[in-house]
């Protein structure tokens, strides 16, 4: 009778033990598997946009390799690395030649033993050198094509950027740091445009003042609280965002960082803070960076994107 008794006792009690353990749906199931699903695939997204970003960054003729920005002043000067040039570049050949800025034109007339070409030929004679407002500057390359220089225009003033792919800012990289990949920095946003031909003025760390086309913003939702990020349209359709938030200065680069969206869709686009990368200027000292608007100062820790370089910037 005592065995009975345990028996039908020990019966109940794996019932009682069955009932409890109640299944999990088969919705839950799929909810989760969703979930992984979608974080898979923004870590895999996440992580081949940083591959491409590095490669790029560390091209021989990327920002890594920038050794100097020279402003030119009218009229004629000498050029090269030697220390009696009037443009004194910090690498290359110590005599080039000459260069002159006459009625907004840069003309570089080579000596006879420069040992430079443009756009891949040995000039023979005076050249005119296109600048980067032209859309296709003129390349000025020596030292085995591996270092050089191009004319750039900021606000109508004309300058020559120089490049070497043999920088210590690219030699000495020490690599970029990240905050994790997640979702909860990753949104869908609403695109409000503006009427059209509407600009918005972006400062640079060379101190000028730019018009640039302000197609619209961005709006996004985080905690309940609405958030905006003015765009500009450099001329491919794309949103830039650059924007600055209660990291910078912090764990990420002081001045702020930048952003692209792709053109909207039905007045939809997708703001991907884990894409957030640092503008040149944190990596060398000759770069002419634009600034976030006030706009774009946000009231938010985006803990998403590159985190502040360590490396030397010299």
């Amino acid at each position: 009778m005592r065995n009975t008794f345990l028996a039908l006792a020990s019966t109940g009690l794996l019932a009682l033990a069955a009932c409890s353990q109640q299944p999990v749906s088969s919705d839950t199931t799929r909810t989760e598997r969703a979930t992984d699903t979608r974080a898979d695939s923004l870590e895999r997204e996440t992580l081949a946009w940083r591959e491409g970003r590095l490669e790029r960054l560390q091209r021989p003729g990327g920002w890594l390799s920038l050794v100097g920005l020279h402003w030119l002043e009218p009229g004629d000067h000498s050029i090269g690395s030697a220390a009696d040039n009037d443009v004194r570049l910090a690498t290359g050949p110590a005599h080039i030649g000459r260069i002159a800025l006459v009625d907004g034109k840069v003309i570089l007339t080579p000596g006879p033993q420069a040992g430079i070409t443009v756009d891949g030929v040995a000039p023979g004679a005076a050249v005119a050198l296109a600048a980067d407002s032209s859309g296709a500057p003129s390349q000025v390359a020596f030292d085995g094509q591996q270092a050089g220089f191009t004319v750039i225009e900021r606000s109508g003033r004309l300058g020559l950027r120089v490049k070497d792919a043999e920088a210590k800012t690219r030699t000495g990289f020490v690599g970029i740091d990240y905050f994790d990949v997640t979702s909860e920095w990753r949104f869908e946003a609403r695109f409000e445009p503006h009427p059209p031909g509407q600009t918005i003025k972006i400062a640079s760390v060379i101190n000028t003042l730019d018009d640039m086309a302000n197609p619209g913003r961005v709006i996004f939702s985080k905690d309940g609280r609405e958030y905006s990020l003015e765009a500009v349209d450099e001329g491919d359709g794309n949103l830039f965002l650059i924007f600055s938030d209660r990291t910078s200065g912090k764990t990420t680069y002081g001045p702020g960082r930048f952003l692209y969206a792709d053109p909207p869709q039905d007045g939809r686009t997708v703001v991907d803070f884990n894409q957030a990368y640092n503008p040149p200027c944190a990596f060398n000292a000759y770069s002419t960076c634009p600034l976030p608007p006030p706009e774009n100062r946000l009231d938010l820790t985006i803990n998403a994107g590159e985190k502040k370089y360590g490396g030397d910037l010299h």
